[in-house]
């Protein structure tokens, strides 16, 4: 028997959440990219000061400053229904305050644009366009990324539990959804890097699946 059309929106739901999770991830990403340029060489801290100085808070004021940015990225996505891991690569790109765009070059081209409350899919010759107001359940998500961007804590522990390692140097921030509906979708995000880079993006999906993206500064012309 054919699906009503209600059967078949609800099938598409969560291929769809989670298209709007990976993309979301994505700003996470994107906030924290770093210049083109090198950054100044800074003055060492003694190792006592900066362990006691480093934490969420100076974490995110950190990655709140980053108003633009270009990176490259390498992804591997590991799936329960394959045996080997999905491998794609590109470039990220960061517009302050909410235009990010996910650029994948291989193996095929494919475009993630967010402006604003707006998602674009290009993949293929086509393009689908998105309203982020139609997935209720996504928008906990959108607006916690954008409390990190702003570099706001308080709007971000709304829906996550923090966790953070390490010292300004070397550090590891976990994101743990703290509302069942993010829950559904994601089980837990890792995020290692080092001052004010990152070095690589973890996420793990509610269904088990995760991908890894490696991420590195794009050499100025």
């Amino acid at each position: 028997m054919p699906r009503s059309p209600d059967t078949r929106h609800h099938a598409r739901a969560p291929r769809r959440a989670r298209l709007l999770a990976r993309l979301c991830m994505m700003a996470c990403i994107a906030g924290a990219i770093g210049p083109l340029a090198p950054p100044p060489a800074r003055a060492a801290e003694p190792p006592a000061t900066a362990a006691a100085a480093w934490g969420v808070d100076q974490l995110m004021s950190v990655l709140a400053q980053r108003k633009s940015g270009r990176v490259a990225f390498t992804e591997k996505k590991y799936l329960a229904m394959l045996e080997r891991p999905v491998e794609s690569s590109g470039e990220l790109v960061f517009l302050a305050p909410d235009h990010l765009e996910k650029r994948t070059i291989a193996p095929k081209p494919e475009n993630l644009v967010l402006d604003g409350d707006m998602l674009t899919v290009e993949r293929a010759g086509k393009q689908f366009v998105l309203p982020l107001q139609n997935y209720p359940e996504m928008a906990a998500f959108i607006e916690s990324i954008r409390g990190t961007l702003a570099g706001n804590r308080n709007a971000l522990e709304r829906y996550y539990r923090l966790g953070i390692q390490g010292r300004a140097t070397r550090w590891t921030l976990t994101l743990t959804p703290a509302d069942s509906r993010m829950a559904g979708i994601v089980r837990q995000i890792r995020i290692d890097g080092a001052r004010d880079t990152l070095d690589s993006v973890e996420i793990v999906q509610a269904d088990g699946d995760r991908s890894v993206m490696k991420i590195k500064p794009v050499a100025a012309p």
